[in-house]
């Protein structure tokens, strides 16, 4: 089993900027592709961004291209989300996501939530003035 943990969600003003970190413990030598998802109200949850085993491929939703930064970090199994010029319509819960497959792609990623194993329990990002 694999615990996936968010943390660093809060209220910004628009124009600010967060940073969301997530940590995965357990059984982590599979986790292939991590990736932020994120839910607002009334919506369908959807892919924000998305990094490889390998953190060479990324992937990032048109709406946050410029603007969010995802990095990882496999020795203490952690990705992390640099939110900068955040606007109100980024205000979401904003679930980590990890990917637990042993015979994967060390390079390549998926943006599809069904694939995902794992999630966290999700923190709130709120912007407004």
């Amino acid at each position: 089993q694999v615990q996936v943990v968010e943390s660093g969600g809060g209220l910004v003003q628009p124009g600010g900027f967060l940073r969301l970190s997530c940590s995965a413990s357990g059984r982590t030598f599979g986790i292939r592709t991590m990736a932020w998802f994120r839910q607002a109200p009334g919506k369908e949850r959807e892919i924000v961004t998305a990094v490889s085993w390998s953190g060479r491929t990324t992937y990032y939703a048109d709406s946050v291209k410029g603007r969010f930064t995802i990095s990882r970090h496999n020795a203490k199994n952690t990705v992390s989300l640099q939110m900068n010029s955040l606007k109100p319509e980024d205000t979401a819960v904003y679930y980590c996501a990890a990917d637990d497959n042993p015979e994967g792609s060390t390079v390549a990623i998926t943006t599809i939530p069904n694939e995902y194993d794992y999630w966290g329990q999700g923190t709130q990002v709120t912007v407004s003035s």
